[in-house]
C-alpha cells in the first residue's frame, strides 16, 4: 500500500487550476529568496554561499510543472523579481535603472525558461544536462555587449569559499558557476514535481526520498562525475594556493574619501573635496613614509584635470586644479587619481568637438605621466552608442545632470612608476574577466581598481562589487587593490584572500602591503574559452534536438497527436523515452 502511494506522489503531471498556481508562484518567491540570499546581501552582508548550490531547484521544479507558453511568462516574473531582490540598491541611483535592469531581466529569463522546457520534452530522460549547459551559456552571454552585467553569475556567491574558487585560475569564473549549479539542475529533475494525493509527512518524505534514489540510479554516472569534479576541485583548492610570505611586497596609500564626488556641481564643493583628499593623503604618508603609490577613487578630482589646464575658460575651476598641481608638486610619492578627461578632438563630422573620457591619470610630482580611459562603459549611465536610431533616448540620458555619457577608450594601458608595474580598472571594468585579463597580457603586474559606488549607499551593493573583484586576483594570480569613494576599499592577494579592508562609508585611509608576483594562470592564456563553450554547446545540442524531433514527425506523422510540442512529449508526461 505505502509503495502504491509513493507512486501516486510522485506522478508528473501538469497542475491547473488555483492550487497548482499557488505552488508554482511558492516556487517562485523560494528561489527568489535562495538566489537573492546567495550573494551580499541586506540581512547576511557577505551572503550564504552554499544555499547557490540548491538556489535554482525551485526554478527547475517549476518549469517541469509548466507548459511551454506558461515558462515565458514565470520566467518573466521570476526574471523581474529575483533582481529586483538582488539589485535593489540600483533604485537609489534613479528609479529608471532599476526598472531597466529589472525588465532587461524579465526579457532574459521570459526567452530562457522555455528554452529549459524544450530541453526537457526534446530530451525527455537527460534533458538535465541540456539544461545545465543553458544556464551556464546564458551567465556567459549576458556578460557581452553593451548590455552586458555580470551582477548575479552563480559563480561569485562563492568568493569566500578560497579552496573552490582556485579553479578560477584555469576557467574563470565559469569553472565556479559550473560546479555550483549542477546540483540544481540534478535535484530539481530528481524531486517530486507534484504530489497527487493528501498523505501525511512520513510519506512525503519516503516519496521525495524514493524519488531521488530512484533519480540517482539511473543518473549515476552523471553524479559521480560531479562528486569526482567537486573532489578534484577541493583538492586543487588546498594545494594551488602559493605562500607569498616571503615574496617582495609594495606598500600602497588607499584613498576612501566618503562622498560621490558628483553629487555636488559647484566649486565649494569641489575645494572641500579636494581637502578631505589632502588630509586622508597626508595622515596615510605619515602613517607609511615609504608608500610606494597614493591612490584616489573614480573621478575622486572632479575638476577637468587636462581641460582646464589647457582652455581656462571657466576662471571658477581653474584654481581648484592649480592647488592640486602645487600640492602634487611637492610630493615624492607618485599619485593615481581618477579624473573625468575632456579635450577637443576632430570629430568624423570635421568639426573640433568636445569629447569626454572617463579616465586615470598617474601624476609623478606635477607631471601627467600616464593616462587611462576606460574602456568597457556602464550602459545608459555613461554610455549610449545608439544616437542615431534612438535619438530621443540619446536626448533624455544627455540631459540629466546625474548621467555623464563618456567615449570610450581603446588601449589596455599598463602605468610603469618605480618598480610598480600596473593597470587600472575603472569601477564596472573589474567586473569582467576578460578586461582584467587583457591587461595582464598587456603586461600589468598588479590590478589597482578605483571605483565609486557610494551613490548606492548600500554596503551589500558595494560587497557584491567586491565579490567579483576577487575572482580577478584568481584568475590571473595576481594581486589586486581597490580605492574606493566610499568602500570596498581593500588589498586581495593572487589566492583570492582578502587582506585588508577599510570600514565602509567612513573617511578614511588603508595602507597596505601586498605581495608582487609575475602573473601566470592558464586562464590569462586562455580566457572565457569555457563560457564559450558552454554557450556554443547548449546552442548545438538544441538545435540538434529540434531537428531530431522534426525528422521523426514528418517520418511519423502519428507522433503529432501524441501531445508534445514538435511531436515529443515530455518527462512530465511519459517514462518510456530514450534521453541525450
Amino acid at each position: 500500500m505505502d509503495k502504491k502511494i509513493d507512486r501516486q506522489l510522485v506522478q508528473e503531471n501538469t497542475p491547473g487550476g488555483v492550487k497548482g498556481f499557488f505552488i508554482n508562484l511558492g516556487l517562485v518567491v523560494l528561489g527568489v529568496l535562495l538566489f537573492s540570499l546567495s550573494f551580499p546581501n541586506l540581512l547576511v552582508l557577505k551572503g550564504i554561499p552554499i544555499l547557490a548550490w540548491v538556489a535554482y531547484v525551485p526554478v527547475f521544479i517549476l518549469i517541469r510543472r509548466v507548459s511551454v507558453p506558461a515558462s515565458v511568462c514565470w520566467g518573466a516574473l521570476y526574471g523581474y523579481v529575483s533582481y529586483n531582490a538582488f539589485n535593489y540598491w540600483l533604485s537609489v541611483f534613479h528609479p529608471i535603472a532599476g526598472l531597466v535592469v529589472c525588465s532587461i531581466y524579465l526579457v532574459y529569463l521570459a526567452v530562457l525558461f522555455p528554452l529549459l522546457k524544450l530541453a526537457r520534452i526534446l530530451f525527455p530522460k537527460r534533458g538535465y544536462l541540456l539544461q545545465w549547459l543553458l544556464w551556464l551559456g546564458y551567465e556567459y552571454l549576458r556578460t557581452k555587449g553593451f548590455l552586458g552585467y555580470s551582477y548575479g553569475v552563480t559563480g561569485y556567491s562563492q568568493w569566500e569559499m578560497l579552496p573552490v574558487i582556485q579553479i578560477a585560475s584555469i576557467g574563470g569564473v565559469w569553472a565556479v558557476s559550473a560546479l555550483v549549479l549542477f546540483p540544481s539542475v540534478f535535484l530539481g529533475s530528481a524531486l517530486p514535481a507534484r504530489f497527487t494525493a493528501e498523505p501525511g509527512r512520513a510519506a512525503v518524505s519516503r516519496a521525495v526520498f524514493a524519488a531521488i534514489a530512484g533519480f540517482f540510479r539511473r543518473e549515476r554516472i552523471f553524479a559521480l562525475l560531479w562528486a569526482a569534479a567537486l573532489a578534484l576541485t577541493l583538492v586543487y583548492g588546498v594545494v594551488s594556493p602559493v605562500d607569498y610570505s616571503a615574496a617582495p611586497r609594495a606598500k600602497i596609500s588607499l584613498i576612501q574619501q566618503n562622498n560621490d564626488p558628483w553629487k555636488d556641481d559647484g566649486p565649494a564643493a569641489y575645494v572641500a573635496n579636494l581637502r578631505v583628499l589632502t588630509r586622508l593623503s597626508e595622515e596615510a604618508l605619515a602613517a607609511e613614509p615609504d608608500s610606494e603609490l597614493v591612490v584616489w577613487s573614480e573621478t575622486a578630482f572632479v575638476p577637468r584635470i587636462y581641460w582646464h589646464l589647457t582652455y581656462r575658460d571657466q576662471p571658477a575651476f581653474y584654481p581648484i586644479v592649480k592647488d592640486l598641481m602645487d600640492y602634487l608638486a611637492e610630493k615624492d610619492v607618485p599619485f593615481v587619481l581618477g579624473n573625468d578627461d575632456t579635450r577637443k578632438e576632430v570629430s568624423a563630422r570635421g568639426f573640433w568637438d568636445e569629447v569626454s573620457y572617463n579616465g586615470v591619470w598617474l601624476f609623478e610630482k606635477d607631471t601627467m605621466k600616464q593616462l587611462y580611459r576606460k574602456l568597457h562603459l556602464v550602459p545608459f549611465t555613461e554610455h549610449f552608442p545608439y544616437e542615431k536610431q534612438f535619438p530621443f533616448i540619446y536626448d533624455l540620458l544627455a540631459g540629466r545632470d546625474d548621467i555623464h555619457l563618456w567615449k570610450a577608450g581603446n588601449d589596455p594601458v599598463v602605468f610603469e612608476t618605480g618598480r610598480l608595474k600596473f593597470s587600472t580598472p575603472i569601477c564596472f571594468e573589474d567586473t569582467f574577466g576578460y578586461l582584467s585579463r587583457n591587461f595582464v597580457r598587456n603586461g600589468a603586474e598588479l590590478l589597482v581598481n578605483v571605483s565609486n559606488d557610494a551613490w548606492s549607499k548600500s554596503v551589500p551593493a558595494q560587497m557584491q562589487h567586491l565579490s567579483m573583484a576577487v575572482f580577478r586576483a584568481v584568475e590571473n594570480r595576481c594581486s589586486m587593490i581597490r580605492s574606493t569613494a566610499s568602500g570596498q576599499t581593500c588589498a586581495v592577494d593572487p589566492n583570492g584572500r582578502v587582506l585588508a579592508m577599510a570600514e565602509p562609508f567612513v573617511a578614511t585611509y588603508l595602507n597596505v602591503s601586498i605581495p608582487l608576483v609575475k602573473p601566470a594562470a592558464l586562464y590569462t592564456r586562455w580566457g572565457d574559452v569555457l563560457g564559450v563553450f558552454f554557450a556554443a554547446a547548449a546552442a548545438a545540442v538544441l538545435l540538434t534536438g529540434i531537428i531530431l524531433a522534426i525528422l521523426r514527425s514528418t517520418i511519423h506523422p502519428a507522433q503529432k497527436s501524441s501531445g508534445g510540442l514538435l511531436g515529443v512529449k515530455s518527462a512530465d508526461e511519459t517514462k518510456n523515452r530514450r534521453g541525450v
